[in-house]
């Protein structure tokens, strides 16, 4: 698969992931939600290391910048 995710959209995503992770093993979160939303966690940080998000590809989106 191609890359399709800049930096920044990169760098949020691990972000977002971290906070999730944090939030849920200090039991600020718990429960279902807790759970969808580590899981969730979990697929930012994949697709961040990857370097691509499937659900960009249906729709031809990307944040990676143009190459010159």
């Amino acid at each position: 698969m191609k890359a399709n995710m800049g930096g920044i959209d990169r760098i949020l995503r691990v972000i977002v992931a971290v906070v999730i992770a944090v939030l849920f093993f200090t039991k600020v979160i718990t429960g279902t939600l807790g759970i969808v939303l580590l899981v969730a966690g979990g697929i930012f940080l994949l697709t961040s290391l990857v370097g691509t998000c499937p659900l960009y590809l249906p729709f031809g989106l990307s944040t990676r910048g143009k190459k010159k």
